[in-house]
């Protein structure tokens, strides 16, 4: 695995970890963020990217298309990818906190709120 896929994967679990309910499982061979048994979040095969379910993937893509993309495969799909390469670090944490929200359940929801 390349220097900076690990310096992304650290910057990303230390955001999954403060969330409630969160694992990490392989998916596809690479490592992927669950909150219970949802997928919230992967690191695509080519290591350069990160799929994450977004229920707001036309707004991303509009701002910034060299960051924010869709293949074909995830057409059908609430899941874009990120280019870790060019994505702010507090774009990234947002991303993820977004994600996690969208696929928890209403009691892990409380209770993050509650500890914010």
């Amino acid at each position: 695995m390349k220097q900076k896929t690990i310096l992304a994967l650290t910057f990303i679990r230390s955001v999954v970890a403060a969330l409630p309910a969160t694992s990490e499982k392989l998916c596809f061979d690479t490592p992927a963020f669950y909150v219970n048994k949802c997928l919230f979040s992967r690191l695509k095969e080519d290591e350069e990217h990160l799929v994450i379910y977004t229920e707001e993937r036309e707004q991303w893509m509009q701002k910034d298309p060299q960051t924010f993309i869709v293949t074909p495969h995830y057409i059908n799909y609430k899941y874009m990818l990120v280019n870790l390469d060019r994505v702010a670090p507090e774009i990234l944490k947002e991303l993820l906190i977004t994600a996690w929200k969208q696929r928890a359940n209403k009691t892990l929801l409380k209770q993050y709120l509650a500890n914010l």
